[in-house]
């Protein structure tokens, strides 16, 4: 498998679905909901997930794809080659004119990350991996040094439906009583990201997380030096219940506040 030949897809098959969902940001659209009330689809999302797909055709055509949009696979295979695609992660930020919003692609293989890329077109970055680092336009990142949780910058992120949004307050309570700071970007592929480079120190769910809203930036945290594991504290997997992303430095304190999310 040749890793940098699937780092150069994953970040063409990104700059595809993103130029097309650029194309459409901030004008008029019709937005479906595809179950709870903020959980939307437009056809911008649709039509991203196709240029992406032609992209990850032509120079992969026998591998899978597992996509959020229409009749792509849902789960990860165990074995052989797959893309996953997530055509317009933050989708809700999207159709309200935000600009935290893009296309994520990540190769896998025996269900691990190989390669990925997430193209934000709204913001002018672009991130990547070959596996080995992690690049933010074409420089190379790392995760931030801090080793303060006091000091330090988290993020709950994905969504809890209305029956169990009292964990959304646990999820705020517990990490506003170990950390400095929270921000909730809307978009987890920017949030992991933002991990990746440093920018965020921690990013936080107890849920068990779509592979297309986090695979590729899981990738990209773990090549700049951070650490990512399920609510156990084992290796996070796509299938993982919780995701803990961090630094490393600052992972056992993040660990504790996600444990807390789901208590009663």
């Amino acid at each position: 498998m040749d890793a940098a030949d699937r780092t150069a897809v994953a970040r063409r098959a990104a700059e595809a679905g993103a130029t097309v969902a650029a194309e459409r940001f901030r004008t008029e659209m019709d937005v479906e909901r595809k179950g709870e009330k903020t959980d939307v689809v437009t056809q911008a999302d649709r039509d991203a997930q196709e240029a992406v797909i032609d992209v990850i055709r032509g120079a992969y055509s026998d591998d899978a794809v597992v996509g959020e949009e229409d009749d792509e696979l849902r789960s990860v295979p165990e074995t052989g080659g797959a893309w996953i695609v997530d055509p317009i992660d933050g989708t809700n930020n999207y159709v309200r004119g935000m600009r935290v919003w893009g296309t994520a692609v990540a190769a896998v293989r025996d269900g691990e990350p190989v390669a990925a890329a997430t193209n934000l077109p709204a913001l002018g970055d672009v991130y990547w991996t070959d596996g080995e680092d992690a690049y933010r336009n074409g420089e190379q990142v790392t995760v931030s040094t801090q080793t303060d949780p006091e000091a330090c910058v988290v993020t709950p992120t994905m969504w809890w439906d209305f029956g169990a949004r009292d964990q959304y307050g646990r999820a705020c309570q517990a990490l506003a009583n170990r950390f400095g700071d929270l921000r909730r970007l809307g978009c987890a592929q920017a949030e992991l990201a933002a991990v990746a480079d440093g920018a965020l120190d921690g990013v936080v769910t107890n849920l068990r997380a779509f592979p297309w809203d986090t695979v590729a930036g899981v990738a990209m945290i773990r090549a700049a030096g951070g650490t990512v594991t399920d609510l156990a504290g084992d290796r996070w997997r796509h299938d993982s219940v919780g995701l803990v992303a961090s630094n490393g430095r600052v992972h056992d304190t993040l660990l504790n506040a996600a444990r807390q999310i789901g208590d009663e």
